[in-house]
């Protein structure tokens, strides 16, 4: 398979912007802080910058409810400074992808202020209205935030839908006009230098008709719409069309982030004739840990095992291999972070070579791979103590159903799971170096800093020649060099099928073959690899090759 896209090759790196740098000390991060930055970022050497929401938004869901998708969030920036983002990036040799969120919008956006104020608004038809049944919601389903997924809103004496927060009601996409609305949005940003977008939850835009009622579990209050609404009747239609409108007319890079999707649903989103997406965010990788019982979803404490991550990620590189294109990730915005959570964290040592470790597992395989803000410095979990240090609705709101509504876990418990899994170990400021606030700021930041950033920290990653930085730095080099990985086939290794320790794979095309050795756990053990001498350790996190002995969290990848 020959590399076609721009985007196949290129190396993605997520910045969250209200924790990547303050520049004006009002403890949020800011436009002007990330171009402060790029010159950071074309050193690590990536090829695409993609930024979370920077629209005006009341911030209910950090910018996922946006109140206006024409303007820029007044504590992130300007305009004015939005245009020197792209020029100064552009300037770079770098790309820019912006965060699209069009399955709802905040409830002070002004097509949904239009919409509540009367039955007959021309925007009422904007979003999902419905009299309610029985003295309560039109239906049973339950918000992904916990809670009902419907709100009363007595104006009209008609409930609107929401899958997730009450402020963020769903837009109706059997409206033609919404549709059109969203079209010419994305076109009016493409005008603005934007080379692509990512697109939140853009699976769950087509919801069921009729919107009946779900199955409910014994034990649940609600049906579950991670069951109800993904991947619906027209939402390939609906994709095609925008394809039509927008991406067609630009030569753009998309990703659409999908819960609940099947390698079979991906090959019609991403497939390679380009008529819908260029890729997909899948999960199925991030619920290998969640809990055995279905009614505390991801709140556990287990560690995701080996055998079920490698059958995992080899059901996607072979079922996508050749008809469409796989998005690489450990973390993001809404996970913990990678080396607390797949690797160990315990130790200095165990830190950075477990992350090297699980960065060489990743990257190595087919598809386009996104690096979130600090994973290329070892950035670990915050490991908070008290509920008040955490910020993000679903933890809080997490907590409370679970402990003090429903008496499922005992406080103690809870806080441990919050410890592991809340999306604010994502969000603590960027680690620049070891001066007050890990220097993201001057002023009071917006989430509180991880306390180990005097150890943990850019400058000190950059004076360090084996630092995480420099492995990342050498891997995305290697992605640019090499068309194998790439294009590339992929297989197991002989014999590593069961093993329940090391992951061992083989990339090939024509003319080369690489064989990727990562050892998962932090115990010396030895294996047998069919190595011709004429083999070329490519990379590797140990600064010798002990041969059939592999060390604690050793990785290496030889060129044959």
């Amino acid at each position: 398979m020959e590399n076609k896209h721009w985007w196949n090759n290129s190396v993605v790196y997520q910045i969250y912007p209200k924790s990547f740098q303050d520049s004006n000390g009002d403890g949020v991060g800011d436009l002007q802080g990330i171009i402060s930055r790029l010159d950071y970022l074309k050193k690590l050497g990536v090829d695409i910058i993609w930024l979370n929401p920077i629209y005006k938004s009341p911030q209910v869901d950090n910018g996922y409810d946006i109140s206006d998708y024409q303007s820029i969030n007044p504590t992130l920036g300007t305009m004015d400074d939005f245009k020197e983002l792209v020029d100064g990036i552009h300037d770079r040799g770098m790309k820019l992808v912006m965060d699209l969120v069009v399955n709802h919008t905040s409830d002070q956006h002004k097509w949904f202020q239009e919409s509540r104020n009367s039955k007959d608004n021309p925007y009422r038809d904007y979003y999902i209205w419905r009299d309610g049944k029985n003295g309560g919601a039109p239906n049973n389903w339950g918000s992904y935030f916990s809670g009902p997924a419907w709100k009363y809103d007595p104006e009209t004496d008609q409930y609107y839908l929401h899958l997730f927060a009450p402020q963020q009601p769903d837009l109706n996409w059997e409206n033609p006009k919404v549709r059109h609305s969203v079209y010419d949005m994305m076109n009016w940003w493409a005008a603005k230098g934007v080379d692509g977008f990512r697109m939140d939850v853009i699976n769950l835009i087509s919801k069921p008709a009729g919107l009946p009622d779900g199955k409910k579990a014994p034990d649940e209050k609600y049906a579950n719409v991670e069951q109800l609404v993904p991947n619906g009747s027209r939402v390939h239609e609906f994709l095609q069309e925008m394809n039509r409108n927008v991406m067609s007319k630009h030569k753009m890079m998309t990703v659409g982030e999908m819960p609940g999707t099947t390698p079979k649903q991906a090959q019609e989103y991403a497939n390679l004739d380009n008529k819908e997406l260029n890729m997909i965010f899948q999960f199925e990788h991030m619920g290998l840990d969640g809990n055995s019982n279905p009614a505390l979803g991801k709140w556990n404490d287990q560690k995701t095992k080996l055998s079920d991550l490698r059958a995992n990620f080899t059901k996607w590189q072979e079922g996508l291999m050749g008809t469409a294109w796989n998005s690489l990730y450990w973390n993001n915005h809404d996970q913990p972070r990678v080396v607390s959570r797949f690797g160990d964290d315990s130790t200095e040592e165990n830190r950075i070579e477990s992350a090297k470790m699980l960065a060489t597992m990743l990257h190595f395989q087919q598809g386009t791979p996104y690096i979130f803000e600090g994973e290329e410095i070892g950035m670990t979990n915050a490991y908070f103590h008290k509920l008040s240090d955490y910020v993000d609705l679903e933890s809080i709101n997490a907590y409370h159903q679970l402990v003090d509504d429903q008496h499922l876990l005992d406080g103690k418990t809870m806080m441990k799971y919050i410890a592991i899994h809340s999306r604010d170990n994502a969000r603590t400021p960027m680690q620049w170096d070891d001066s007050a606030n890990a220097g993201f700021s001057t002023g009071k930041t917006w989430e509180k800093v991880n306390p180990n950033y005097p150890q943990i920290n850019a400058k000190k990653a950059l004076a360090d020649k084996d630092s995480i930085f420099y492995y990342y730095q050498k891997l995305i080099k290697l992605r640019h060099e090499l068309p194998v990985i790439t294009n590339g086939d992929y297989r197991l290794a002989k014999g590593n099928a069961d093993d329940p320790d090391v992951f061992a794979y083989l990339r090939q095309n024509d003319d080369t073959s690489l064989l990727v050795i990562t050892n998962y756990t932090n115990k010396t053990l030895q294996r047998h690899y069919d190595i011709q001498a004429a083999a070329k350790l490519l990379i590797a996190n140990y600064s010798d090759d002990a041969g059939e002995t592999i060390r604690p969290y050793e990785a290496k990848v030889y060129q044959f």
